[in-house]
């Protein structure tokens, strides 16, 4: 028995108005870069009563990526991470769910420069609301950690002191807010 509201059964669709995707990753040992893509879609099939029935897919635009560096961004588009001219998408398609106490993990395929490995989603729900307007909103903050050279990403260079500069920990960061479909 699930603790999700019977409301939160059906099809959601992201608002990306109202929603983060992005990342953060360890740079040089010390500190955290974190970016997000300024445009993606996806949708959530969602089954309250049997939560492991549910189901999503998200699709990001691989050359919106924003990170407060111009520089940066083009070299994350490149060859040398996710080759966005040659694979413009980053995708996820669950394949499953399981329940994790009031969480719930998507575990599916995730598709970034050409290679799908599967990867687990857990997600919190936040609860439902309606907007001014009349539109009920569901609330979800979503995390996984993958590392980055399970995808073919690779490029780093050593440090003077030890290490790299860019660890091959990557943490997935979604903020999802999301609208129920008629």
């Amino acid at each position: 028995m699930s603790n999700f509201p019977a409301e939160l059964t059906g099809t959601w669709e992201i608002d990306p108005g109202h929603s983060t995707v992005g990342f953060a990753v360890k740079h040089a040992m010390v500190s955290t870069t974190r970016g997000h893509f300024a445009s993606f879609s996806g949708t959530a099939v969602i089954d309250a009563a049997n939560p492991e029935a549910s189901s999503a897919e998200l699709e990001i635009d691989a050359t919106s990526i924003q990170t407060g560096n111009d520089q940066r961004d083009g070299h994350l588009r490149s060859a040398d991470f996710w080759d966005a001219d040659n694979n413009p998408k980053i995708t996820f398609k669950s394949t499953s769910a399981k329940l994790d106490g009031d969480d719930l993990i998507l575990v599916g395929d995730l598709t970034i420069k050409g290679v799908a490995k599967p990867v687990e989603i857990k997600w919190e729900f936040n609860g439902l609301a309606a907007d001014p307007w009349g539109v009920q909103k569901a609330g979800f903050d979503g995390s996984a950690t993958i590392n980055r050279s399970d995808w073919g990403i690779s490029w780093n260079t050593a440090l003077e002191t030890g290490g790299f500069l860019i660890s091959d920990k990557v943490k997935l960061v979604l903020e999802i807010e999301a609208n129920k479909k008629a």
